[in-house]
């Protein structure tokens, strides 16, 4: 029960992301931050609802999203969902990992100012990663290596 992968997405953009547990196939960041974005486009407006929980075979994919605006811009044409996702075991609780992703936005949104989210290259935001290893803690490792860090 871990969390695999962490990640902060605005739009199509991603700005973090962070691999706790590497696995046979590599997926560009962008690529995944489109099509999260996409799909969060989609449940958004044919479902009037946002993405939750998407479950596969082994692993569950846990989001949490903020519409953001630039300031100063017009807010119906300028927002942009500001996402954040984790890829977890599918024995791990996606309610608290919901939860922390909550969690890591507000702290994210406190600590950069909306221009620096829409401005700056994801290198900028890098330092943040040890401030979301503060807040996920024991769930980005996996039950074996919990043990090893007792022993």
């Amino acid at each position: 029960m871990a969390i695999l992968e962490f990640g902060i997405n605005l739009g199509m953009k991603n700005l973090i992301e962070i691999k706790y547990y590497s696995s046979d196939s590599t997926l560009d960041p962008d690529l995944r931050a489109g099509f999260l974005s996409a799909l969060e486009s989609f449940v958004t407006e044919v479902f009037g609802d946002d993405i939750n929980v998407i479950s596969l075979a082994s692993f569950k994919l846990v989001c949490y999203c903020e519409m953001i605006t630039l300031p100063n811009e017009d807010a119906i044409d300028n927002k942009q969902p500001l996402l954040s996702y984790a890829i977890i075991e599918k024995g791990t609780d996606a309610t608290i990992v919901k939860e922390q992703l909550n969690q890591i936005i507000s702290y994210f949104l406190n600590r950069y100012s909306l221009n620096d989210i829409f401005s700056k290259k994801p290198r900028y935001f890098r330092e943040f990663e040890i401030r979301i290893n503060e807040v996920l803690g024991d769930l980005r490792l996996k039950t074996e290596d919990r043990f090893r860090s007792i022993f």
